[in-house]
């Protein structure tokens, strides 16, 4: 396993990092991870995305999110 070490964290930031740490029930290690972990998969996604052939669905993707949460809506009674 390899060492990262970041200097120079403002203190502010530091106590947020430490304070959701502790509200999740996890070291400052594996938060620290998981959100570089989360980023990186972010960025590789994005670059796959970008790669892509746009799909042309024949109508607005508008109207599709519109019904497709009216369906939602009705389902759990909303």
């Amino acid at each position: 396993m390899s060492n990262l070490q970041v200097k120079n964290i403002p203190p502010a930031l530091h106590r947020k990092i430490r304070a959701a740490a502790r509200r999740r029930g996890r070291t400052v290690r594996d938060l620290v991870l998981d959100a570089v972990t989360r980023e990186i998969q972010n960025e590789e996604f994005l670059s796959r995305l970008a790669r892509r052939e746009p799909v042309d669905l024949g109508r607005p993707v508008a109207r599709s999110l519109a019904e497709v949460r009216r369906e939602r809506e009705r389902e759990i009674g909303g």
